[in-house]
């Protein structure tokens, strides 16, 4: 069995039973809606209560705020100029509508600037950073915004592909936590995991492109309590994509850059369309490139839309729209003894379909025959294709003078599929190999409604999210030709019925989460924040399909699995003590849903036996964290600085391990206990001279098992032993120089080394990395407003290095095929033209 099925399994899956009916045919299940296979239960009871109250509050506030209004004379708005106020009534003495307050992120202080103003989030309980569009401008176009938000302390990005299109070879780590036990939204929509396959996710490059995002707040600490998200165990990451302009036009980009890198993105602009305000905006991003290894490409196109409609003065309605697809053929896993043995050039063997059928008998190119697994080091080819449907609509209202209120409804769709060539399943054609897709769909519904009310110095602000989601995944393989001159299974347009299904589930999950918080001013310079949030995650499995000789039973795990808490604890505080200078603090508790997935894999419902599965659910626990911080800012226009502390005490850990030789390797998903986390972030923003600013930050995490560890059989030493993955130290440096039009940015990168295995006896070397940006731009260019043309150079020193690493999981102890190669030097350029 090879360590590579893990791939698209989410973790290992086990060969073919001896005896399987390799070539029965047997029906498409994948699309089949799951209903909740969860009986009633005292859970159910408490949540559609708090489901009830949430609605009914939100009622009772619309129609006060409705009845306030029009007492205090608020007539509809004829302006095209939202949330302007309208004079007092005459004759009616101090009865005119005061000034709308400022929307404020709960957990600032009252009357302040929203958190979002400053790039160390000054006037914020917690640690909060800010990354502008200006920071996006700085990368190449097209590259995932999780790029930039990893140039902030703590957080960890990686990835082999150059513009971030490939999920697969990307990771991101926000003080040790994986993206799926984060929490990251756009525009107020959940978002859900951004990791590989992530059951609920939709991954923010696939939700919004960068010349739409206006801002994005990131909280590496605890995440705010509105934040709707079941999963932010390490922080948050919010996404604010720009409205629509008020006066018609656009923007047209176009990128070329290494490996045939070709990048086209348009925007139209409306502008304000009619006396109410109206307005929208409609854009167009296509990218593709060819794999710097290997012979395959990687492809994606997205249509992002926007309308906005005041209603009245104090009223706001927004939809948004995005769609997307993609064609991502990944970068094959390596382990520490193929890149000793053979190098970094060790790809899929795609197109060379001849030599992934010699290899799958047993005849391996010269260059493997040295490995200890010349079958597991690689395979015809590994890729992803998908579409994703994101759709939400929002109002925001000032009901009254203090009172203001925010609704989202919001849709989400996906269909995905990844692919990988096995060579341990063959095809009814005599080849002894066969398209395996991990075949997956998700539809996610919900809601979240939001009141804030000021009194005096207090800032209330309480609220309720449901959601319900279906999630459909499958194991499937489909007939591959046993000739070299024939036509392989094309897996981008995907036609035909699989010759084998080993199994299909079907989840329904339905969350319910309810927060109230208060920010009290005590004094003009000391900010008091208190809150919780309630937390229900109820869900179920059915079996859809199952193939008794592969899973080894006539009756898989299903059934229902609750992840509850009453109340999530949140306080923090914020100092001002002197002019620019200021402390804060932050205690949480926060907690986890448990992840969803098939037979086999690394969830509760992946266990080997029903038996399994009935032990976990009287005994299994979700995974929970108190987060403590505490820090320092300076904000002033020469100097804006970090320092913030914090340690994390996590309970109930559950990761996804890969034991047995490394041929042989299958992940498990086991509770490794508690973890201790201590972790200093600092960072400093110098503005020496106009026009230049340079920028240094440093991060330490000592993330360490409290617990040692038994599997299958064999005692493991963690207690002690730092995480894998997450390097204990990071540096990172950026010198920017902008004057009349001319900017010119140099970003340095030192990632320190990381463990590969559970017990540290395996590790990846530390590197450094730099990229230079050079960018003109030209104003009044004949018709654009605007003509920029910008050339980059990632990897300036063509340093070789492990990027990514733990994509199929970690071995408690020893090697594995786990590991990305990073990307050589690439060179990109970029005209655009603002009309």
């Amino acid at each position: 069995m090879s360590a590579k099925t893990c791939r698209h399994d989410s973790t290992a899956t086990p060969p073919p039973v001896p005896g399987a009916t390799a070539g029965t045919t047997t029906p498409r299940l994948f699309s089949t809606l799951a209903r909740s296979p969860v009986a009633k239960s005292p859970v159910r009871t408490i949540a559609r209560r708090a489901l009830m109250l949430g609605i009914s509050l939100f009622a009772v506030a619309h129609a006060h705020g409705a009845r306030a209004q029009s007492a205090a004379g608020v007539t509809p708005a004829t302006s095209a100029h939202p949330h302007r106020v309208p004079p007092a009534r005459s004759g009616a003495a101090n009865s005119g509508v005061r000034p709308r307050r400022a929307m404020q992120s709960p957990g600032a202080a009252p009357g302040a600037a929203p958190e979002a103003v400053s790039v160390v989030g000054s006037g914020s309980t917690r640690q909060m950073q800010s990354v502008s569009s200006r920071d996006l401008q700085f990368m190449v176009p097209g590259m995932t915004p999780l790029k930039a938000v990893g140039n902030l302390p703590g957080i960890q990005f990686s990835t082999s592909d150059p513009l971030g299109i490939d999920l697969w070879s990307q990771s991101f780590y926000m003080h040790g936590f994986t993206s799926d036990q984060l929490g990251f939204t756009v525009d107020g929509i959940p978002l859900g995991g951004q990791g590989y396959e992530s059951y609920n996710g939709v991954p923010v490059s696939r939700a919004i492109s960068n010349e739409n995002i206006g801002r994005t707040d990131v909280s590496q600490g605890a995440g705010s309590l509105d934040t709707p998200s079941t999963s932010n165990l390490g922080g948050t990451v919010r996404f604010y994509g720009n409205d629509p302009a008020d006066r018609m036009g656009g923007t047209v980009s176009q990128t070329f850059g290494s490996y045939s890198a070709f990048r086209t993105f348009a925007r139209f602009d409306s502008g304000t369309l009619n006396p109410s305000g109206t307005k929208f905006y409609v854009s167009y991003d296509r990218k593709d490139e060819k794999k710097w290894l290997g012979g395959d490409s990687q492809f994606q196109q997205m249509v992002n839309a926007k309308i906005v409609q005041p209603i009245g003065e104090r009223t706001t309605f927004k939809t948004y729209f995005d769609w997307s697809q993609e064609a991502a053929a990944s970068y094959i896993d390596n382990s520490l003894e193929e890149i000793r043995t053979v190098g970094y050039g060790i790809d899929y063997y795609y197109p060379n379909y001849g030599a992934a059928l010699n290899a799958a008998n047993g005849i391996y190119l010269p260059q493997y025959q040295g490995l200890s697994d010349p079958k597991d080091a690689a395979y015809y080819r590994g890729i992803e294709t998908s579409s994703y449907y994101v759709g939400g609509m929002s109002l925001d209202s000032q009901l009254t003078d203090d009172l203001e209120s925010k609704t989202t409804f919001y849709g989400v769709g996906k269909r995905y599929d990844a692919w990988w060539t096995s060579p341990y399943v063959a095809s009814p054609s005599g080849a002894p190999l066969s398209a395996q897709d991990q075949a997956m769909s998700t539809r996610r519904l919900g809601f979240q409604t939001d009141l804030t009310y000021h009194f005096r110095n207090h800032t209330f602000n309480g609220g309720f999210w449901y959601e319900n989601m279906v999630y459909n995944p499958a194991m499937e393989y489909y007939n591959e030709p046993n000739s070299a001159d024939a036509t392989p299974y094309d897996e981008v347009a995907h036609r035909g019925t699989p010759f084998l299904t080993h199994w299909a589930y079907g989840f329904n999950t339905n969350t319910y989460v309810f927060h109230l918080q208060d920010t009290y001013r005590v004094l003009p310079h000391l900010t008091l924040h208190a809150g919780f949030r309630t937390m229900v995650v109820d869900a179920g499995n059915r079996v859809l399909y199952n193939d008794p000789a592969y899973t080894g039973t006539t009756n898989p795990p299903s059934g229902s699995l609750d992840a509850t808490a009453a109340a999530l604890p949140q306080f923090s505080g914020n100092w001002r003590f002197a002019p620019h200078n200021e402390f804060y603090f932050d205690i949480s508790k926060n907690m986890q849903a448990y992840p969803q997935s098939g037979f086999g894999t690394a969830s509760p419902w992946g266990a080997a036996t029903t038996q399994d599965f009935r032990t976990l659910q009287k005994t299994l626990a979700p995974e929970t964290d108190w987060v403590y911080e505490i820090g320092y800012r300076l904000n002033t226009p020469m100097v804006k600085g970090l320092i913030n502390l914090y340690h994390v005490d996590f309970s109930n850990r559950q990761q996804s391990i890969s034991v047995g030789p490394l041929a042989e390797a299958r992940s498990l998903f086991e509770n490794v206990g508690s973890v201790a986390m201590n972790g200093v972030d600092a960072s400093v923003t110098l503005t020496p001279v106009r026009h230049l600013s340079i920028y240094n930050s440093i991060s330490y995490n000592s993330s360490k098992f409290e617990n040692n560890l038994t599997s299958g059989g064999v005692f493991y030493h963690l207690k002690g032993k730092q995480e894998p993955n997450y390097a204990k130290l990071m540096y990172k440096n950026s010198i920017n120089y902008l004057v009349s039009g001319f900017n010119l940015h140099f970003d340095t990168l030192y990632m320190g080394k990381r463990y590969l295995s559970y017990v540290n006896d395996t590790r990846v070397p530390s590197y450094w990395l730099e990229n230079l940006g050079v960018s003109y731009e030209f104003r009044n260019a004949g018709v654009a407003k605007t003509l920029k043309v910008d050339f980059s150079i990632n990897n300036v020193t063509d340093e070789r290095y492990i990027t990514n690493m733990g994509s199929g999981g970690n071995p408690l102890s020893g090697d594995y095929n786990t590991l990305q190669v990073g990307a050589p030097r690439s060179f990109y350029g970029t005209v655009s033209a603002h009309f």
